[in-house]
């Protein structure tokens, strides 16, 4: 029996269908529907039943599958005990570029000096770029925001920052109503399809405010430049980055609430690189423990 298929088969459940199974692991949808048959050949019982577009187990498919998260779980500790002891290996890291551009270079320092005989492979890209390429396979850990959806129990997650919106502005208006300067200064927008972008805007529209949008930009980094250059203000979450240190900009605190934005680190809990990955939670948080006790 395909152990692949069995976890195969847990997608489908907790994802509730064949289709979104399939885009999470990279294959067609008749692939996964070929295994979960080959799964009820094999074990001479139907596993799964159609309910509209979602997909149930049967009667018999609940106790497979209570018996297969076990199983799966097993073979996956299997895997990290025969590497047991081993701090070598490649980890296969994503991240968001403003992890990239701030927290991570701290992070990797301490983690290089931590595990010399590691191999690191880093990849950025958006939060919902890199848990799909973790769904597949191809990472080991994501730095990303925490997804807007329950993740499956499967997977572990651990906060390394919240950041509370702010509106950036250039330092000679640091004495500014922060609402007032949305509302009439020249104003640099996060890009709406990322998650703080998203959170910007929903406080924009609960708070009445309509500004004379300028640019769009999906870089934190170069929204700091221009507002720094005296091109606007934006409506951003606070970052914390070296490359931001050094420009003139200041951040103000918003007078109504906004959810902070959130992210931290996920990855599979039975990984084989659990050792390397609990590595590297540690480093990030000696970082950010630092970064706070020095007013970061």
């Amino acid at each position: 029996m395909e152990t692949a298929f069995l976890s195969n088969l847990l997608l489908v459940v907790d994802t509730g269908s064949m289709a979104e199974a399939a885009r999470r692991v990279g294959v067609t949808p008749a692939a996964i529907a070929q295994q979960m048959s080959a799964l009820e050949r094999e074990l001479g019982v139907a596993l799964l039943t159609r309910s509209g577009r979602t997909v149930m187990p049967t009667e018999a498919g609940y106790r497979v599958i209570e018996r297969a998260r076990g199983l799966v779980a097993d073979l996956a500790e299997l895997k990290a005990h025969a590497l047991e002891g081993e701090a070598t290996g490649e980890l296969r890291i994503g991240t968001i570029t403003t992890a990239l551009l701030s927290l991570l270079p701290d992070v990797l320092a301490n983690f290089a000096r931590a595990f010399p005989r590691a191999k690191l492979l880093i990849r950025a890209g958006t939060s919902m770029e890199l848990y799909d390429t973790l769904q597949r396979g191809d990472l080991d850990v994501a730095i990303c925001l925490h997804p807007a959806f329950a993740l499956p129990k499967a997977y572990d997650w651990h906060l390394l920052r919240e950041e509370p919106l702010v509106v950036l502005a250039p330092a000679r208006l640091a004495g500014e109503d922060p609402h007032e300067l949305l509302q009439r200064e020249p104003f640099i927008r996060y890009d709406r399809t990322l998650g703080g972008g998203k959170q910007a805007d929903q406080y924009l529209r609960a708070a009445r405010i309509v500004p004379n949008e300028l640019f769009e930009l999906n870089s934190l980094m170069a929204i700091a430049m221009m507002v720094d250059r005296g091109l606007g203000v934006s409506l951003v979450p606070d970052i914390v980055s070296p490359m931001t240190s050094a420009l003139s900009v200041v951040q103000l605190a918003l007078p109504v609430r906004a959810e902070p934005r959130r992210f931290g680190m996920v990855w599979q809990r039975a990984s084989p690189r659990a050792r390397l990955i609990y590595g590297l939670m540690q480093c990030a948080d000696e970082v950010i423990a630092a970064s706070v006790v020095n007013g970061g």
